[in-house]
């Protein structure tokens, strides 16, 4: 009882006005261990005889307390402590009578529950007699809680932190259906209080209702509609703030993309939010100054009409266009009409922020939407001109390349008139970007046809643009001009060869001059452009300006350390150095000391991360640069984007240099390889370019010898192996899996120690796992009462992507096979059940064609122990060779042939059955259409395979005429190879049915030749080019037999026929 009056002493003086008490007063309380403090603090907030003063302070210490250390002070305590901590706090809000205390202690249950409910539920689930008889009492006594303080009609801030708390307890138990469905009946008493707390200017309710929406959609499905309607009601109030409303409005945005099944049922309410979106984007205001500003100030995000654009894009991306299209066309229509520029602006815009969502109903009244457009390219107002060229840009994208093959010459008109508005250079600037849209995506074929015209147009006003810059300083259109002309060139190519030379003194000039800090955006962009330029007309073109290029950028480069690390010039500079090294080739190793040291820089930013809650949020703005990922309740996790784009064009432009200079660049294969394995935390662009950047990287160093490329290979494994594991993302996992794939097939035999293949055997059985799990859900899914076609899509669209996994598994398995042989058959075993279920016949075509893959690179590269398997895969493998699908045949075919090649005698009765299904294929009346070819040649070339290395198993003579019949393989360059590789057996040896009675068939085999070359199935390089070569050598010494083997050809073959005699 002393130390509890000691302690509110302690209280008493942590207030003190006077700094030397309160200094002193916190050092004490620091030094209390954390166990009792919870002690003291939690009886002095339960004290009804302490001072208000007092419980608040305690209260107040306490929640800071559970916030910041309770990782390190809760875990520790005695279960008794635990109990009673709760308890006490579940007493305190029912029986406490001080408003202001009550909150407290609600605070500190909210905090309490923030840190323990997810575990405690865990527990409770897993292990359901951890809390004995008192488990369903637990969760009763939150309810009742939460519920009471909900209907405490006395205590509006009550109401609202329960209405918060309890948010927060659905948002910790979001994977758990039971419990959700147990406390639905909390859901209206959090909406009433979204209700009332947005009145009273509080939007946390509403906060919380975002992230239910994001995190639990499926827990508001009891009272969805209720939801829809009170959201709807506040986006409308316009006596609500904008931040309000627009939150309001993402409740129903956000819904559209985590449970767009559901939203598609109450399609009415959507319809009604469509006006509100289109509403918010009419909130422009009047800005004389507008047309004329030469800065581009950042879109103000918190702006009604770009919170209204966006949740339009977005909605239309997650309900889809079949929906959202014919809710707002008319409105679209109705608002061009309008007298008021502020409709017609919000209508374009709209338009453009729909195309992705509405792709495939947009597409089929293109026309009709282009031609309207396009009109707007006159209006009175510039802003909607602005609008009608942001619309064409986006579309040129959205609808790239049918939009450039459908209306490009109305296109390009409308934007080169647009571009002359001298009196508005705001417009003339956004007619020049949606210039650059149109051109990046526009055929080269038609691009040519104005090629003429528009660099005419471009010269003219990039002349005049330039003089403006010297007499009145702006660079808005100009810095625009440079890059159209700069996507022109790059979609021309050799084309603009004879415009050389009307652009490159200009260009040259201004980055010349061009030094002053506002120019330096115009500056950067120049000498982009100068070195798209050179890559597009080539070296020779480029080569007399080349040298003065490179002393512009190598200055620029001196001048490096003294750019800021926001200057636009540096992403600029990474870039057209890595386009000088591909036009200069190994010349460019020369100039890597001045580039290197610069680009390792930025490569190595460091992004800054960190895990906020709302209140730290709230002194952070997206502004400053920093993006949020939402982690629910309330906090968010944080990155500093400063640098990042830079720093992933940094990464791919070393991935450049290593691919373009290959030993060249071995000087920075150690330092590269170090940053590489260290980009597991950044952007998904960096983490791509690092693992693209392994194989080319051992590449470089081979050039030193085994023992460097041992040591390069060292810093890389792990790290792969580590992010194969780790990689959330699939887009990046799949480029990682096909890197390490790559590494381990040039790194060969003993690359991989005995802890990577325990770690690798442990990721890839996990990945199987996976995919066998995520097609499970996916069928839980498709009996989901929301199901509908659009979901069916999405699924389709997952299991295409769990597919590509699977691929790159495979890709794996292969390296390791080729590599190891049958030494790794042991390791196998542990993936081998899951290889098995793959190809079981109830499996989705792509599991049976890729666990057929994974079986025939056993048996090719580890024969004849692949044998002890057959059981496992062989009768799958024939019966495969009929299947309805042709990727499946094909996989069965290339197994049966590598069984021919590598099996030896074990396989050969399975060879003797496999050979008249394979010939059925073969015959079958559609077998060489486009979708069946692959599977037959593989076919053909099995049969080949049979006769030449098992003919024990076929009658050689009854089948090679038929074989001979069926070549040349055309479709499957490898397979065709082996082919020719036994034709010219056959020849060689004087086979007398290849050959006929007296060559014969010698035209025929000269057909088949010079088809295989004239398709690319034989090319220089291959082993069987120079025996194809020398069969018709031979037949050029007999000069009758020459004339009737040449004139059965046509022109393109007889071509094909010299060329591969002068080649091989």
């Amino acid at each position: 009882m002393a130390e509890q009056q000691q302690f509110y002493l302690l209280l008493g003086n942590l207030m003190s006005p006077d700094n030397n008490v309160r200094k002193q007063a916190e050092e004490t309380y620091d030094n209390i261990p954390g166990q009792n403090k919870i002690t003291f603090l939690l009886q002095a907030v339960r004290d009804a005889s302490a001072a208000e003063e007092v419980k608040q302070m305690a209260a107040v210490l306490l929640r800071r307390l559970l916030s910041s250390s309770f990782e390190e002070i809760y875990p520790g305590l005695t279960l008794e402590m635990q109990t009673a901590i709760k308890t006490e706090l579940l007493s305190g809000i029912q029986q406490e009578t001080s408003p202001t205390i009550r909150k407290k202690i609600c605070d500190i249950a909210a905090e309490l529950s923030r840190n323990l409910i997810g575990d405690l539920f865990f527990f409770t689930l897993n292990f359901p007699g951890i809390f004995g008889n008192q488990q369903q009492h637990y969760m009763e006594v939150i309810k009742r809680m939460l519920v009471q303080c909900m209907q405490d009609q006395a205590n509006p801030q009550i109401r609202t932190l329960a209405a918060r708390a309890a948010a927060s307890f659905v948002l910790s138990n979001e994977s758990n259906t039971a419990l959700l469905k147990h406390f639905a009946d909390l859901l209206p008493g959090i909406l009433q209080a979204v209700n009332e707390s947005c009145y009273q200017g509080d939007d946390s309710v509403l906060k919380s209702l975002v992230e239910i929406a994001d995190t639990a959609p499926k827990y508001l499905r009891p009272n969805l509609e209720e939801t829809l309607q009170l959201c709807l009601r506040l986006c409308a109030d316009t006596n609500l703030t904008n931040m309000q409303r627009q939150l309001a409005l993402e409740v129903i945005v956000t819904l559209s993309e985590t449970a767009a099944a559901m939203l598609r049922k109450h399609t009415a309410i959507v319809a009604q939010s469509v006006p509100q979106m289109l509403a918010m984007m009419v909130d422009l205001e009047d800005d004389d100054e507008w047309a004329m500003a030469d800065e581009l100030e950042d879109e103000d995000f918190d702006s009604n009409a770009v919170a209204g654009e966006s949740a339009l894009d977005r909605i239309a991306c997650g309900l889809g266009g079949k929906i959202i299209l014919p809710m707002i066309k008319q409105h679209i229509m109705q608002m061009l009409q309008n007298p008021d520029w502020k409709y017609r602006h919000a209508g374009l815009m709209a338009l453009s922020a729909i195309g992705e969502g509405c792709h495939q109903q947009m597409e089929a009244i293109l026309q009709e939407i282009v031609s309207f457009v396009l009109l707007f390219c006159s209006d009175p107002h510039p802003r909607v001109r602005y609008a009608a060229c942001n619309a064409i840009g986006q579309m040129a994208t959205d609808f790239a390349p049918t939009f450039q093959k459908k209306f490009h010459d109305k296109v390009i008109s409308a934007l080169l008139q647009t571009m002359e508005d001298q009196s508005n250079p705001r417009v003339q600037a956004h007619a020049a970007a949606a210039l650059i849209n149109f051109t990046e995506d526009c055929p080269k074929s038609l691009l040519i046809l104005y090629l003429d015209n528009l660099v005419q147009h471009l010269h003219v006003i990039m002349v005049a643009k330039l003089q403006e810059l010297i007499q009145k300083g702006t660079k808005l259109v100009l810095e625009q001009v440079v890059t159209s002309i700069a996507s022109v060139a790059d979609t021309a190519e050799e084309k603009f060869v004879p415009y050389y030379d009307m652009f490159m003194p200009s260009l040259k000039h201004i980055v010349e001059n061009a030094v002053q800090k506002e120019l330096r955006l115009l500056r950067g962009k120049t000498i982009e452009c100068i070195s798209l330029i050179g890559l597009a007309v080539g070296k020779e073109k480029f080569m007399p300006d080349a040298s003065a290029v490179m002393q512009l950028l190598l200055k620029t480069q001196t001048d490096f350390n003294d750019l800021e690390d926001d200057d636009p010039q540096i992403s600029y500079m990474i870039s057209a150095w890595a386009r000088m090294c591909k036009i200069l080739g190994k010349e460019f190793q020369q100039y890597l000391p001045v580039v290197m040291g610069p680009l390792m820089k930025t490569a190595s930013i460091k992004p800054e991360v960190a895990l906020l809650d709302t209140q730290d949020m709230e002194n952070i703005s997206e502004d400053d640069g920093w993006e949020f990922v939402n982690l629910g309740d309330q906090q968010s996790f944080g990155i500093k984007t400063a640098g990042l784009e830079e720093k992933a064009t940094a990464c791919q432009m070393l991935v450049c240099y290593a691919k373009e200079l290959k030993e060249g660049f071995v000087e920075y294969t150690e330092q590269v390889v170090k940053l590489m394995a260290t980009l597991a935390l950044t952007v998904s662009r960096v983490r791509v370019a690092a693992a693209e950047s392994m194989p080319l990287l051992l590449e470089c160093a081979r050039v030193r010898g085994p023992e460097y490329l041992t040591q390069m290979w060292h810093f890389m494994c792990d790290a792969l192996i580590k992010a194969i594991g780790t990689e959330p993302d699939s887009d990046v996992l799949s480029e990682i899996m096909h890197s390490f794939a790559k590494c381990i097939e040039l790194m060969g035999d003993g690359c991989l120690n005995s802890e990577h293949f325990e770690e690798l055997g442990g990721i890839l059985k996990g990945k199987l796992e996976e995919h066998f799990k995520n097609q499970e859900l996916r069928q839980a899914k498709r009996q989901d009462e929301d199901y509908d076609e659009q979901v069916e899509e999405t699924l389709q669209d997952e299991d295409e992507n769990d597919v590509y996994i699977l691929t790159k598994v495979s890709d794996i398995l292969h390296s390791v096979f080729s590599s190891y042989k049958e030494k790794v058959l042991p390791w196998f075993e542990q993936l081998l059940q899951l290889i098995v279920q793959l190809i079981c016949p109830n499996r989705p075509w792509a599991d049976r064609q890729w666990g057929l893959c994974i079986f025939d690179d056993v048996v090719e590269h580890c024969s004849p122990s692949s044998f002890k398997y057959a059981e496992y895969f062989l009768r799958p493998m024939i019966q495969s060779l009929c299947d309805t699908s042709p990727e499946v045949r094909q996989a069965a075919a290339y197994g049966v042939g590598v069984m021919a090649q590598f099996g030896g005698e074990n396989y050969r009765p399975f060879c003797t059955e496999a050979l008249p299904l394979l010939v059925r294929v073969i015959q079958a009346a559609d077998s060489r259409s486009k979708e069946n070819v692959n599977a037959t040649e593989n076919c053909i070339s099995a049969v080949g395979k049979l006769m030449r290395f098992q003919p024990e198993c076929v009658n050689v003579n009854e089948v090679l005429p038929h074989w001979l019949s069926w070549l040349p393989l055309k479709e499957d360059k490898e397979e065709a190879v082996h082919t020719f590789d036994f034709l010219c057996d056959l020849i060689e040896s004087n086979n007398p049915i290849v050959l006929g009675p007296e060559n014969a068939n010698l035209p025929k085999i000269f057909f088949i030749i010079a088809d295989g070359v004239s398709n690319e199935s034989i090319k220089s390089e291959d082993s069987c080019s120079k025996r194809l070569a020398n069969v018709i050598r031979q037949v050029q010494t007999s000069a009758g037999l020459w004339t009737q083997c040449i004139s059965t050809l046509n022109e393109t073959q007889q071509k094909a026929i010299q060329d591969l005699l002068s080649t091989a």
